[in-house]
């Protein structure tokens, strides 16, 4: 069977055009394959279409609409993720834009439909108390406590994302003063971010006891799970899981879900109250624009009150008048 158009245009843009000319990550690339997939299933399981028989003609405005419909009745998807479905897709018409000129008028209708509008999520964070508590947890007399002593303090200390912990290489360390890591973001954009003393004295322990840094091993994951495979995401999330289990035993207030992006969104927020300029934060988190690093001083309101009273210092008074002896106020009241 001849291969459809709509088959030639999405083989060429997973496989060639994203990772070749746009060079975005492999995580990305499975974020759009994953689009698609939830795509075509649609079109064969509700809309009866044979995805051998798919062509771009088919996929018009009315059936992207129908399909965004779908994922947040049938699959119960929330506005964030619809919207990220249908970004996607505005990425892959706007690509059939310049291969496809004939359907221009068809794509741009698809490229019209706009993201729905949503509550702004709060931004999880925790205070250095909780942080300091969920820190104490991992037992370091042993040698898994120690690892996860280290994993939870980069994690932290970096505001890394948790794919960016995972994804860290044994030459992406470097321990000589200063100590730095080299972590590689959205896009494949790297930067480097500092490490603080204690944690780099962790780091260059855990090196040591794993044999790690040595000729040979430059190219080996930081952390790794038995089958000395680079640890997935969901491990990191199970250390972090377990240790907030535990520190939850020791300090009330600890939040029922605790990610590691909560520990990337502290480490911004404890920047932020400690004065540090929103400009160094956005190149420690990895932001390409400052306009989502402000986001930490929206939220926080501690920092507002301080400022208003830096401001304004004295024209409130904080005591109270005795209204009771404001004789021609209680002879106007009298008179009502």
């Amino acid at each position: 069977m001849k291969p459809t158009d709509f088959a030639q245009a999405l083989s060429t843009y997973l496989s060639a055009y994203l990772p070749g000319q746009k060079n975005v990550s492999t995580h990305t690339v499975h974020s759009y394959r994953d689009t698609f997939k939830l795509l075509l299933s649609y079109c064969q399981h509700v809309r009866g279409l044979a995805i051998e028989r798919l062509a771009l003609c088919n996929l018009d405005h009315h059936l992207i609409v129908g399909f965004l419909e779908w994922l947040e009745a049938e699959r119960h998807n929330r506005i964030a993720t619809r919207n990220q479905r249908l970004a996607c897709i505005h990425a892959f018409f706007r690509y059939l834009q310049a291969q496809d000129p004939a359907g221009l008028w068809s794509h741009q209708k698809v490229l019209a439909i706009p993201m729905k509008k949503a509550p702004r999520p709060a931004i999880g964070h925790l205070t250095p108390e909780v942080i300091q508590t969920i820190l104490a947890q991992p037992n370091r007399t042993t040698r898994n406590g120690r690892r996860d002593a280290t994993l939870l303090a980069i994690l932290y200390d970096t505001g890394a994302r948790v794919q960016e912990l995972v994804d860290l290489r044994i030459r992406d360390v470097r321990l000589d003063p200063p100590p730095i890591l080299t972590l590689t973001g959205k896009g494949n954009k790297t930067r480097q971010v500092p490490l603080m003393s204690p944690t780099a004295k962790l780091l260059k322990q855990y090196l040591d006891e794993w044999w790690l840094g040595r000729n040979g091993t430059q190219d080996d994951p930081v952390f790794f799970n038995r089958q000395r495979r680079k640890m997935t995401r969901a491990g990191v999330a199970f250390i972090l899981d377990k240790y907030v289990a535990q520190a939850r035993q020791h300090s009330a207030g600890i939040p029922e879900h605790v990610t590691p992006h909560v520990l990337r969104h502290s480490k911004a927020m404890h920047l932020l109250q400690a004065g540090v300029n929103l400009v160094y934060i956005r190149d420690l988190l990895g932001h390409v624009d400052i306009a989502t690093t402000e986001i930490y001083a929206r939220v926080d309101t501690e920092l507002k009150r301080k400022a208003l009273e830096h401001a304004y210092p004295d024209l409130v008074s904080d005591e109270l008048p005795d209204w009771t002896k404001d004789d021609a106020l209680l002879t106007w009241l009298n008179r009502l």
